[in-house]
């Protein structure tokens, strides 16, 4: 009994053994893993087969400076007019509202106002003055010719006459300022558009005051001609130098990206702004189409007077992360460094500037998006 039980034990040795055995012979087959091992941070990384990675020498590409800045589109102040109601009173009418296309002598609103009453009382008084004073001056002449005045009577009378004539002339201008027919009163103050635009500003609803007295502010309504825009731009101070007035540049709108449209400096901005240390600088543009919006985002391309050489990489050599943008460089020993750059414009044949970073003639990753997965894994 004690013979088999050792017979026993050494085939169960020998069976534990075999299994052993066959496990780390599996181990031994299989590929080993890729390694990535960083190094001073994210900047210094080491690959297992680094010529997985094909590299590609920079090359040199001539092109004038640029500089790229946002802006915003506002309307042309020259070409901005507002509407005011000269007569104050309510509100009864709104024919247009912001963003409405108006003709010049367009109805934009009507008012309410005691003006109007105070104003043709003014003016019948005054008719009424200048036909007395007429009648009078008349009936002077009359009696002088006969000898029955002296001179200076006739001259009193056509005195009286001439201040009646002047005062029915006053009352009857106020009408046609408050824009009411003397022949044809209303009760109410018809407003008209002075030029035909854009409106860009609303200050009224109905029932609302109008007028320079009693409003909260006297423009009822702002009219802009947006054939003509400005586009306002953010230049920092160490930018500047590379701006002047009369420079063009090419401006892409976000809602239209793949169009560029031309504008010409026309101001830069005398003072900086303390806290984020930029200019504003003016652009004038034309949009005859208008296409271009008040308020629309935009981005402007100053261009340099002279060239300048750049390295040129394939555009998959860049990687933008983090908001900035960075390739990948040979450091030897199966390393590569991350080195972070300003990428330029896109060049023909899948090619994309850099302006600064990377000098002409060194190597870099040609694809650093799958060697940044590497490393991520």
């Amino acid at each position: 009994m004690k013979h088999k039980m050792v017979i026993a034990a050494a085939l169960s040795l020998a069976m534990l053994a075999g299994c052993g055995g066959q496990k780390h012979d599996e181990a031994a087959q299989a590929p080993p893993p890729v390694q990535v091992e960083t190094e001073q941070g994210v900047n210094l990384v080491t690959v297992d087969h680094p010529d997985r990675f094909p590299l590609f020498t920079t090359t040199e590409y001539e092109a004038t400076s640029t500089l790229n800045v946002t802006g915003v589109v506002s309307p042309d102040v020259s070409q901005t007019i507002p509407v005011i109601s000269l007569a104050s009173g309510r509100v009864v009418a709104i024919h247009a509202r912001i963003g409405d296309y108006v003709k010049k002598g367009q109805l934009l609103m009507e008012v309410q106002s005691t003006d109007v009453s105070g104003a043709f009382d003014q003016y019948l008084k005054a008719v009424n003055d200048e036909r007395l004073a007429h009648t009078q001056d008349e009936r002077a002449k009359l009696l002088y010719d006969k000898g029955a005045i002296a001179k200076s009577q006739l001259e009193i009378a056509d005195d009286g006459e001439q201040d009646a004539q002047s005062d029915l002339t006053a009352a009857e201008q106020l009408l046609h300022v408050l824009g009411v027919d003397k022949d044809h009163p209303a009760a109410t103050v018809k407003v008209y558009s002075p030029a035909s635009g854009v409106i860009i500003a609303q200050n009224v609803t109905n029932a609302a005051a109008a007028g320079v007295t009693y409003a909260g502010s006297s423009n009822a309504f702002t009219i802009a001609d947006l054939s003509h825009v400005w586009i306002i731009c953010d230049v920092y101070e160490n930018d500047l130098p590379t701006v002047h007035l009369g420079q063009t540049a090419d401006i892409r709108l976000n809602a239209y990206p793949d169009r560029v449209i031309k504008g010409t400096i026309g101001e830069i901005d005398a003072v900086l702004d303390p806290t984020i240390r930029t200019a504003k600088v003016r652009l004038q543009v034309p949009n005859p189409d208008h296409i271009m919006r008040v308020g629309m985002f935009a981005t402007a391309t100053f261009h340099g007077r002279k060239p300048e050489g750049h390295a040129s990489v394939p555009a998959s050599a860049i990687l933008h992360l983090h908001d900035r943008d960075w390739v990948y460089v040979p450091a030897g020993d199966g390393k590569f460094k991350r080195v972070g750059v300003v990428g330029g414009a896109m060049i023909a044949g899948g090619m994309q500037e850099v302006i600064s970073g990377l000098s002409s003639g060194q190597q870099v990753v040609k694809n650093a998006l799958e060697l940044q997965n590497s490393v991520d894994q």
